[in-house]
């Protein structure tokens, strides 16, 4: 029997999301990764709970999140039954539609059909009546604006999602969304980008101030770039690494010596703050005012505990984000 920590607030941090009444945790607990068919299901189980336990409030699933496609869903749906049900006006829970799903020309990408159809089964997996934020995961270049847009205020007219967003979709495309979004009553809530300290694009692209112009919440995924951004590569690949048993997302040749220096010298910088490279890389998104939450993968709820760490960081001097600037450059 699972009883949650009575005290789980008392660490955490949260964050107004854009112009909105929504609060989240600083870190959100993301469900690509470690909870689909390939990791136990006690092992997932005891990831959730840690995180509840540590005030994280707001779990972040898509459809196709697995493997297979769906697991994660179903297995988020038995936790919240068994574990989690009693809480469940505390929880912020997200789910998205518009990659890959299942075979036939309406598994995909962002039409109504899809969209309506994915968030259908999304809940039926989840075994919820509604969700709290319903995403659509990509930008859709075939089907028109309008459509997609449209079925996002659908959606939250029909009482299956109380908040829409969008997560990765080019500036112009994005643009057109908050507005469309505002005029229809149903503004977004949240955009949802790769931002780390290898990949800043949303910060140079204009996506980040884009998004607080429009009174939307930024919520970060990937911060520790698939693992690089920690200090398991300090010395080359080790042989239980995601990179070497499962390149999929990160690949050997991502790792050259120009990206190992960048590295260990981030990871010297970490050490003269006094903390892990991992939780300078978290503690350096949350630096950013337009953000709202970062999402954080763990394998484990030691993992999980320790990038807790960056919510106790101390801020970063001007000295210490030129250095930043320096070693990316």
């Amino acid at each position: 029997m699972y009883t949650a920590n009575p005290s789980r607030y008392v660490e955490m941090k949260y964050r107004r999301c854009g112009r909105s009444g929504v609060l989240l945790p600083e870190l959100s607990l993301g469900f690509w990764h470690n909870f689909g068919e390939v990791t136990p299901e006690e092992q997932s189980r005891a990831i959730v709970r840690a995180a509840f336990d540590a005030g994280i409030t707001h779990f972040d699933l898509a459809n196709n999140y697995g493997p297979l496609p769906g697991a994660a869903e179903l297995r988020l749906g038995k936790f919240l039954k068994d574990d989690l049900a009693s809480h469940r006006d505390e929880l912020f829970i997200a789910t998205k539609a518009a990659y890959d799903m299942w075979d036939g020309p309406y598994g995909s990408w962002a039409s109504r059909k899809h969209m309506m159809a994915s968030l259908d089964q999304s809940l039926r997996r989840l075994q919820l009546d509604y969700v709290d934020l319903f995403y659509c995961h990509r930008y859709d270049p075939e089907t028109p604006l309008e459509e997609t847009l449209q079925t996002l205020v659908d959606i939250v007219r029909s009482g299956k999602a109380l908040y829409v967003g969008l997560s990765r979709w080019p500036q112009e495309a994005a643009r057109f969304g908050y507005d469309y979004l505002r005029r229809h009553d149903v503004p977004c809530l949240i955009y949802q980008g790769r931002l780390n300290l290898f990949d800043q694009a949303p910060k140079a692209d204009g996506t980040l101030a884009t998004a607080y112009q429009a009174g939307a919440g930024f919520i970060s995924f990937s911060p520790l770039a698939q693992g690089l951004l920690t200090d398991r590569y300090l010395h080359g690949i080790p042989a239980d690494s995601r990179m070497a048993h499962d390149p999929r997302f990160l690949k050997a040749d991502s790792l050259t010596p120009e990206v190992l220096a960048r590295i260990r010298a981030l990871n010297d910088l970490a050490a003269q703050r006094g903390e892990a490279l991992a939780t300078m890389a978290l503690s350096w998104i949350l630096h950013h005012k337009e953000v709202t939450s970062v999402i954080i993968g763990a394998s484990s709820p030691e993992q999980l505990k320790r990038n807790l760490a960056c919510l106790q960081s101390p801020a970063f001097s001007n000295e210490e984000l030129q250095m930043i600037d320096n070693i990316l450059k």
